[in-house]
């Protein structure tokens, strides 16, 4: 036997048979050790030293010692190098003697041999203890480990926790001590842990803390995201989307909860959706997004697109068969998504391309072979275009409409776009964000950056000279400063909201302003505003739809125009004959139906309907009329806007009789009659507003007129003013009251003409 009080030299042997691998001990030969040793210690030649449990066996040479390969890859040992050996012996009293708890990292031993079928992690722990009870452990250590009849494990010593002997000599509560070097006891806890990248599938009450990258890139900042407007939406999308996918695996097969595969962003144009779903793919800790058109997808040759969609999930596909449930997230955007994605049946033609890529997309996202590691995010502008197959729950189910930012949202986009203006001193100190913020009602994100952009270059285009050539000024950099006036000018020239006031059109119908000619005009003015003021009010409907009817030229269009204007709704949109000249019936319900939708964005709209009965094609002779315009107009007239919008309609018609043949007077929550001037009174009211007859004038027609029965519109009394300016001073009157017997406005009156 070697003498053993201070090593000896001893050298690296291969380990004699598989089963002795097994037991991850040191092979000695009977001839070198006692058998009362059960433990050694080994020095390579970088002098760290390493603890072994040992077996004897026939097979190893004197003066060598049997390691396995995973012992010699923890020692880093190569074969037949000479090591320093001496016994080694745990003290009884250390607390290392007793370890409470061991954690192994688990893997295949063989990294080419990947099976998804689930090893169960108690069953495991009591095979440890009874392959591997009374020998040591060293944190960092490998080992091999055979399971039942499944694939050999590679297992590497992560933590070790041993019982502090003191303390329970002592009587106190022993809380365990984290230990290097340890012996594992017959009721030591043992628990397993997967590596890193791991395809092991562990199951059962032993399994340890999960490795994993957290789902939310640890790089990410939420003040950086750069959307301004959309943070309740994007609360929503995290909380549908991933909040699942943050908890650990087992909390999440606790609960039996699938992860959410797809989710639908819709909304008007330049609202942002491209841009949350460009953050949502840096956000997320996963692989590089796939971002696709919709248009990109389809292809000429037959089979070529349903082949493109496939390309799109196969990576997923192979992640998934290689790793099962430890596959990371894979991405995949679809802009313009209605352009493949539209209603089974709708698109005509005998080819059947759409309907076939829709199934395969369908199929893929939640078919028979589903995956559970992607996340598709589609957006479009066309929801109601899109298969309603897609929007079920399993597949696109969180759709989260991105509209219209408020003004709080208004005013974090523009501090976004102006931010580096503030950093570099090139916004001037009177241009007041809030301000801006409040005037640009109903803009959409795009419609904000491109105010800042307009108000830019009317700052730049004041430093250019444009004469025979163009010049900059030499002293540009530091004179360039955005002010107020800039956005301003922008806002009025540059930038007009695609859902904002059609400012033009309104200004069109006032181009005479509104004359407050008796108290039918004001009483029509005022309950317009307590119809209006209903509209607002957040405990009602939602829809107020107010029909102004009476004779032709009473002002009815001037009036609603007016009502529109003074009701500061942010969208006002008009819907008029004029627009639909030469339209099919079906295309204009489509342009109608588009009104409405537009209105709906917003969270306050007015649309003005001018002249219903044009609008319905309606003709006295026959009668006739457009059965499907009035079946839409009836139906948009009816249907309630979505939740926290509110929607006030204004109508005009000359032909209450007509609406009333029709059934539409029960569409309206109230009816407004504008009456014509009636009363000879209310004719000098007009001329006295305008300053076509002087004061002396207006009291010899006054005179004339006393006495007798009036009935003219508003419209006519104005053109027929508006000729008598044209006249002569000394034949006004005259040729001013003969035109209204003309028009049989006035009843004639030889007293009233000498």
């Amino acid at each position: 036997m070697l003498d053993m009080s201070s090593g000896a030299r001893m050298k690296v042997f291969r380990c004699p048979t598989d089963e002795l691998t097994l037991t991850n001990c040191a092979i000695l030969n009977e001839g070198d050790f006692p058998n009362d040793v059960k433990h050694i210690e080994v020095t390579p030649k970088n002098g760290k030293e390493f603890i072994f449990s040992v077996r004897f066996h026939p097979d190893v040479p004197r003066g060598h010692v049997g390691f396995s390969l995973p012992q010699r890859k923890w020692a880093m040992l190569s074969l037949n190098e000479e090591i320093l050996v001496k016994p080694y012996y745990f003290d009884p009293t250390s607390s290392s003697e007793c370890l409470c708890t061991i954690v192994l990292e688990a893997d295949f031993l063989q990294k080419k041999s990947v099976s998804l079928e689930p090893y169960d992690t108690d069953l495991m722990a009591r095979e440890f203890l009874l392959q591997f009870s009374g020998q040591a452990f060293t944190v960092g250590q490998q080992l091999a480990f055979s399971f039942q009849d499944k694939k050999l494990l590679g297992l590497v010593v992560k933590s070790l926790e041993a019982a502090d002997l003191n303390a329970i000599k002592a009587g106190q509560d022993a809380k365990p001590k984290k230990t290097r070097l340890g012996r594992c006891l017959g009721d030591t806890i043992v628990q397993f842990e997967k590596a890193e990248n791991s395809s092991l599938n562990l199951v059962g009450k032993a399994k340890g803390k999960q490795p994993r990258q957290s789902i939310i890139n640890p790089d990410w900042d939420f003040q950086k995201m750069g959307i301004g407007g959309l943070d309740k939406e994007f609360n929503a999308i995290f909380r549908r989307a991933f909040a699942s996918r943050v908890f650990p695996p087992e909390v999440v097969e606790q609960l039996g909860c699938k992860h959410v595969k797809g989710i639908l962003l819709y909304g008007p144009p330049g609202t942002g959706k491209t841009l949350m779903a460009r953050q949502i793919g840096t956000m997320l800790n996963a692989r590089e997004p796939k971002i696709v058109n919709g248009p990109q997808i389809l292809d000429k040759y037959v089979g070529e697109s349903e082949a493109n969609i496939r390309r799109l999930f196969a990576d997923a596909e192979e992640e998934e068969k290689r790793l099962g449930p430890n596959s990371g997230l894979h991405i995949i955007i679809f802009d313009e998504i209605d352009a493949i994605c539209k209603s089974r049946g709708s698109v005509a033609g005998n080819t059947g391309v759409h309907d076939t890529v829709v199934n395969q997309l369908l199929a893929k996202i939640d078919g028979v072979e589903q995956l559970n590691n992607i996340l598709v995010i589609g957006m479009t502008n066309r929801r109601d275009m899109i298969d309603e197959a897609l929007l079920r729950p399993g597949r696109l189910e969180v759709q989260m409409e991105i509209g219209l930012p408020n003004e709080n949202g208004r005013f974090q986009i523009l501090s976004i776009h102006t931010i580096r203006m503030k950093d570099h001193k090139k916004l001037a100190p009177d241009v007041d964000i809030k301000e801006l913020a409040a005037l640009t009602k109903n803009f959409s994100g795009a419609e904000l950056e491109g105010l800042v952009r307009a108000a830019q270059s009317t700052a730049m285009n004041r430093l250019i000279k444009a004469s025979s050539k163009v010049e900059v000024d030499p002293e540009a950099m530091e004179k360039l400063l955005v002010d107020r006036s800039d956005f301003l000018h922008a806002l009025e020239h540059d930038i007009k909201p695609a859902f904002g006031t059609s400012a033009e059109v309104l200004e069109h119908f006032l181009s005479r302003g509104i004359i407050n000619w008796g108290t039918p005009v004001s009483g029509v003015f005022e309950d317009g505003m307590l119809l209006i003021q209903q509209a607002r009010m957040t405990d009602t409907s939602g829809l107020v739809s107010v029909l102004l009817e009476g004779p032709p030229n009473s002002g009815k269009t001037a009036i609603a125009a007016q009502l529109a204007k003074d009701s500061d709704f942010p969208f006002v949109k008009v819907c008029s004959p004029e627009e639909m000249v030469g339209y099919t019936e079906s295309a204009k319900c489509l342009q109608i139906r588009k009104v409405f939708d537009d209105a709906y964005r917003s969270q306050l709209s007015c649309i003005l309907v001018d002249n219903i009965e044009r609008l319905l094609d309606y003709g006295p002779i026959g009668p006739r009329y457009s059965n499907l315009t009035l079946q839409a107009l009836l139906v948009l007239l009816k249907k309630e806007p979505p939740k926290g919008r509110k929607l006030l309609i204004l109508c005009t018609s000359s032909r209450r009789q007509v609406l009333e043949d029709m059934e539409m007077m029960s569409a309206f929550t109230a009816v407004l009659h504008v009456p014509n001037l009636s009363k000879p009174e209310h004719l000098i009211a007009v001329l006295e507003e305008t300053d076509v007859f002087s004061k002396k004038d207006v009291a010899t027609i006054s005179r004339k007129i006393q006495g007798q029965r009036l009935f003219i519109g508003i419209k006519k009394l104005l053109a027929l003013i508006d000729m008598a300016r044209q006249t002569e001073e000394q034949y006004r009157i005259i040729k001013f009251l003969s035109k209204l017997e003309e028009e049989g406005a006035l009843e004639s009156s030889s007293r009233g003409l000498q």
